[in-house]
């Protein structure tokens, strides 16, 4: 007998009383229980008028629930609010320390936002482009920074980022890696296991660290002329480490594709890949207006604070740049997947 004889069968009705059905209709049931104005705006999973049969409202509506799973995507979200307070700072022309604050604190969750729509993205592609998705757009914000900075002239600025991403990278996200890795994963008798990570993936990923390190060495000891070239040559290396890892040895990381096939079964796309480009691409402009404030009251904030280009360089650039892969490489190390942790840290310093 129908335990519910009042129902009418409509589209979302269950065709058959499994568990799983079950518990799609109850999260309609949930719905229609919520205030209209609670499902529209906090609701992250559902918003009313995808279905509707008019153009603008299916429109409008599509356009709501991508901008909600963006900005419930991360907590460090709340930060967004920076983002048209630091525009209006820099439009204005408030005080060189307020506007550099402020856009500091807007790129943060943008950098976050980004890492957010290229992975879902990377999702839809498959490994091997998603891959080298992620490797082309992992640093895209430090990119961003960086040439602006060069457009600005602030080329001691770019020099040090450069250096304190590297540094950041190898020895404080690593370092946080292994040690909140450690302390997670201490056995039962609390006296400490070891976390395992292929030796293919360091031996590879050092090889190129080292060479990396000794062709940046080497046109500043002998002559500026040769940094051209050593340019392109380290672009042509890290094409052809690409095609190594993705293509042609992609059996010597397999521990690595193992575990990120391991997240994406956790999680599975939340947006579509036409949605997420459009997000890719409107995040990337307001990177761009944020960068442009901070890196043109650089300048004018050395002069007044007494804070060194250096310092800004090497410390506060590379951790608005790297605070979104950062977050990620401590959580796989907390989830016991060095090989990922390692690939994200080391990948962003190659």
């Amino acid at each position: 007998m129908d335990p519910e004889p009042n129902r009418v069968a409509g589209e979302r009705t269950p065709l058959f009383a499994d568990e799983q059905s079950s518990r799609d209709y109850s999260d309609v049931i949930l719905r229609q229980q919520r205030p209209l104005a609670y499902t529209l705006f906090f609701d992250p999973n559902y918003t009313p008028g995808k279905d509707s049969d008019t153009l603008v409202v299916r429109s409008l509506a599509h356009v709501c629930h991508v901008t909600k799973v963006t900005l419930y995507s991360d907590y460090v979200n709340f930060l967004l609010v920076m983002v048209p307070i630091g525009i209006v700072a820099g439009a204005v022309g408030w005080s060189p320390a307020t506007v550099f604050t402020l856009n500091f604190f807007a790129i943060i969750p943008l950098a976050a936002v980004l890492s957010f729509a290229t992975e879902q993205i990377a999702m839809k592609l498959g490994e091997s482009m998603g891959g080298l998705l992620n490797a082309t757009f992992g640093n895209a914000v430090e990119l961003i920074v960086s040439i602006v900075a060069l457009k600005d002239g602030q080329i001691e600025v770019v020099q040090s980022s450069m250096l304190g991403s590297i540094l950041s990278n190898l020895l404080l996200v690593m370092g946080m890696c292994f040690f909140l890795g450690g302390l997670c994963h201490r056995g039962r008798t609390g006296s400490g296991t070891e976390q395992g990570f292929s030796a293919a993936v360091a031996q590879t990923t050092c090889s190129l660290m080292t060479l990396s390190s000794a062709s940046l060495v080497i046109p500043a000891a002998v002559a500026l002329i040769l940094s051209r070239a050593t340019a392109i040559i380290l672009l042509v290396l890290y094409i052809l480490y690409l095609i190594f890892q993705l293509r042609t040895h992609s059996n010597l990381f397999d521990a690595e594709g193992q575990n990120a096939a391991e997240l994406e079964a956790e999680e599975q796309p939340r947006l579509g890949a036409i949605s997420a480009a459009a997000v890719l691409v409107v995040v990337t402009v307001l990177v761009s207006i944020c960068a442009e404030y901070l890196v043109g009251s650089i300048d004018d904030l050395v002069d007044s604070a007494n804070i060194s280009k250096a310092f800004i360089g090497l410390i506060l650039i590379p951790i608005v740049g790297n605070a979104a892969e950062h977050v990620t490489a401590v959580v796989v190390a907390l989830r016991n997947k060095m090989d990922l942790a390692m690939g994200v840290a080391m990948g962003s310093s190659i």
